[in-house]
């Protein structure tokens, strides 16, 4: 019960720093303001948002660290208890697997039927060539 209420007020964490920061002035919004925008006509008051709005995000973000914190210790104890940990701590690397494809070697191919570099490729012997006219 008490780990479903972290979840929920986690969640409810992460919804209200998006908004936090979609509400906030970006640096190049403060530009207008020296031109006189009208700042001192704002809900917050002549300063701004910008103390409020940073302010709250940050508490938000360290409510959200300490409730990330706390569910990563929840689920540590949640595989402790499951022995999860343990079995794949204690499992053997497993080997790879077989397969059917063929192997790939960095080495270049030592076969007479390729022509070396610059020579004209031999024509098959069982294609008929062209009369002469």
């Amino acid at each position: 019960m008490l780990e479903t209420g972290l979840i929920v007020f986690h969640l409810l964490l992460a919804i209200g720093m998006i908004g936090l920061i979609l509400l906030q002035h970006g640096k190049g919004a403060d530009a207008g303001a020296a031109f006189g925008s009208g700042a001192s006509a704002t809900v917050f008051g002549a300063r701004g948002s910008s103390n409020f709005l940073s302010r709250t995000t940050g508490i938000l973000a360290a409510l959200f660290f300490a409730t990330s914190v706390a569910l990563a210790t929840f689920a540590m104890q949640a595989g402790r208890e499951s022995g999860q940990i343990e079995s794949v701590m204690e499992q053997p690397k497993a080997a790879a697997p077989e397969t059917d494809m063929p192997v790939v070697s960095d080495e270049p191919a030592a076969s007479s039927d390729m022509p070396a570099a610059g020579e004209q490729p031999a024509a098959p012997s069982d294609v008929p060539t062209a009369p002469a006219q």
